[in-house]
């Protein structure tokens, strides 16, 4: 395993892109350290940071306070990430496989446009959760990001494929403009979610004020909920049983647009 321990903390954002699985594989320690990173406008090396151990295990360790630093696991398409405190924007944007697992907080961004992988934060989660970048037409397009505690407004964002799962709160705009895909949260639902979309899902296990632009369609008990839970519940988190087997009340919409998404309240 590669371990990367902070000890200095940067005075400007850190763009640290350069930590993946994949670009750190196969170099030694001292190689790491001379990695090239951008600290504000000037550049600076890993090692002016961080402290660089390595042994025969796989995956990489990050340890320390990350909340300045940008971009660690971007595009990563392979491999392990596991973080020890808090991390910056853009953690795991537009990563296309392996894992990143975060004992702490997720600023904005994360997940931003990925299409496979999983991101697990035991935390809280910024804004714009697996969303789309500005300018993008695409959010999250395939993967997995699981947030055990709150997330930020606009959580999937034009997102297009995959699973997003809050067990906290989520804020404003959840599901803006969603094409396709999955969002579940167990706590409050912010208002205007699902505004402008076009198909997908939102779940939510707690009474909610939805659009006008939303119609009742139905009271029913989807067996495809059942299979979401059973899949969260391999990923560690606790569903409570009526969940799988109670009633949900359906909402189509948004019916400023194509009107073909759903929002699911349970009972």
């Amino acid at each position: 395993m590669i371990t990367l321990t902070l000890e200095a903390q940067p005075e400007a954002p850190l763009e640290a892109g350069v930590i993946t699985p994949e670009n750190l594989r196969g170099k030694s320690a001292a190689e790491i350290s001379l990695l090239p990173v951008a600290h504000g406008n000037e550049t600076a090396v890993l090692g002016d940071f961080f402290s660089v151990k390595k042994d025969g295990m796989e995956g990489v360790l990050l340890e320390g306070d990350l909340s300045r630093l940008k971009n660690i696991g971007a595009g990563m398409a392979e491999g392990k990430i596991t973080i020890h405190g808090d991390a910056g924007m853009h953690l795991g944007s537009r990563m296309q496989g392996g894992e990143i697992h975060l004992w702490g907080n997720s600023g904005d961004w994360t997940g931003a446009e990925m299409t496979g992988g999983k991101i697990h934060v035991r935390g809280n989660a910024g804004h714009c959760l697996g969303g789309a970048y500005t300018g993008s037409r695409q959010g999250m397009n395939g993967g997995m990001i699981i947030v055990e505690g709150n997330a930020g407004d606009e959580a999937g964002g034009l997102m297009r494929r995959g699973l997003i799962v809050i067990a906290g709160d989520a804020g404003e705009f959840t599901g803006a403009f969603m094409i396709a895909g999955s969002i579940i949260v167990f706590g409050n639902l912010g208002i205007r979610a699902g505004a402008g979309s076009a198909r997908g899902t939102i779940i939510a296990f707690r009474a909610a004020e939805l659009l006008p632009t939303y119609r009742y369609s139905c009271r029913c008990q989807p067996e495809f909920v059942k299979l979401i839970l059973q899949e969260i519940q391999r990923h560690g988190l606790s569903i409570a049983d009526n969940y799988a087997d109670g009633f949900y009340r359906r909402y189509s919409g948004d019916f400023n647009g194509l009107g073909k998404g759903e929002i699911l309240i349970y009972e």
